[in-house]
């Protein structure tokens, strides 16, 4: 097993980049950079009466960057505020994205998005919510820039969709897959 023989913070913004350098057991080092934003909680809000979810669309700058300009289907999302519980922000996440009051709240998982460079944890949920749960516009706040757009998609759509290979956003694939597995009648 690797240890650390040394760390060093790169860069300090809104994320932080440190550069590790870790020794293998035959004293071997090498380096690796790791991007810490810190953790995050994820939640799919579904209608089980009406069968659909509520996801957002909103520019990426990883996409961007990359010439790919389609809007990914995601469930919303958000950064886990100091003292905050990944419950507290998903419920704050969910008004602020969708405009949903969220009650219920089914666990998921606790997993790593990308644990070769990414030191986030995501905490991921399902939720059940009523049409008198939607009680906001959403669209996100304006002073984070996310232009948010808000769709209510039929959890067979979201299905297909996942057949297809088109949930291009890991959580929201993960999420999807999870609730047809707890629920498949509602599929």
């Amino acid at each position: 097993m690797p240890r650390i023989v040394n760390s060093r913070l790169v860069y300090d913004g809104y994320a932080k980049v440190t550069l590790l350098t870790l020794a293998e057991q035959d004293g071997e080092q090498h380096q690796r950079e790791v991007i810490d934003y810190g953790r995050s909680a994820c939640v799919l809000p579904y209608d089980p009466e009406r069968r659909v979810a509520l996801v957002v669309r909103l520019p990426r700058a990883p996409l961007l960057r990359d010439g790919d300009a389609e809007l990914l289907i995601e469930a919303p999302a958000g950064m886990i505020d100091a003292g905050e519980t990944p419950e507290t922000t998903i419920r704050r996440e969910a008004m602020e994205e969708v405009g949903v009051r969220l009650t219920d709240l089914e666990p998921v998982a606790v997993c790593w998005p990308s644990p070769g460079v990414l030191a986030e944890r995501t905490h991921l949920f399902l939720a059940p919510y009523a049409a008198t749960d939607r009680v906001a516009a959403g669209g996100g706040l304006a002073a984070e820039h996310e232009d948010i757009t808000v769709e209510e998609r039929a959890l067979a759509d979201l299905w297909r969709a996942a057949e297809r290979g088109d949930l291009r956003d890991l959580k929201t694939l993960a999420l999807v897959l999870t609730l047809r597995a707890r629920h498949p009648g509602l599929f």
